[in-house]
């Protein structure tokens, strides 16, 4: 059986971060994706993936990201059951995270997080374009 998830997308509040009794650190954070296709208005639509990092990778996820920041995750599908308060039971599935990568610069995450337009803010984009621009690479020189 194949229980694999690829995710890119952006934090959509700031990583919590919680110690286990055992001394295990958990992250808990959920990330936006676009979806491909566009709601019946033409508007974007997104999904909003709940996930959970452990370990070393909960740390520098409390210590370096924010809201808006962007991510790359690979993990695996994860379904549970508990009661709550009121002892109904609530199903969960969320993503359990084997890896998580750091999409952009020390703190560009921080300026999208500010920007209440989108997932993207335009100044990024301009920024990517002149990156590319930058590259001045002979046909002879790339990989593929």
């Amino acid at each position: 059986m194949i229980n694999n998830v690829v995710l890119v997308g952006r934090l959509t509040r700031d990583p919590e971060l919680r110690t286990t009794n055992s001394g295990t650190s958990v992250c808990s954070f959920t990330v936006a994706v676009d979806n491909r296709q566009k709601n019946p208005d033409g508007t974007k639509s997104a999904s909003f993936i709940p996930c959970t990092a452990f370990q070393q990778s909960a740390d520098n996820m409390s210590k370096f990201l924010k809201k808006g920041s962007l991510v790359g995750i690979v993990g695996r599908l994860n379904q549970r059951s508990y009661l709550n308060k009121d002892n109904v039971k609530v199903t969960v599935i969320e993503v359990l995270c084997d890896s998580v990568q750091f999409l952009e610069p020390k703190g560009e995450g921080r300026q999208v997080a500010n920007d209440n337009s989108g997932f993207e803010s335009d100044v990024q984009n301009q920024d990517e374009s002149k990156n590319l621009d930058a590259l001045d690479l002979p046909d002879d020189d790339l990989p593929f």
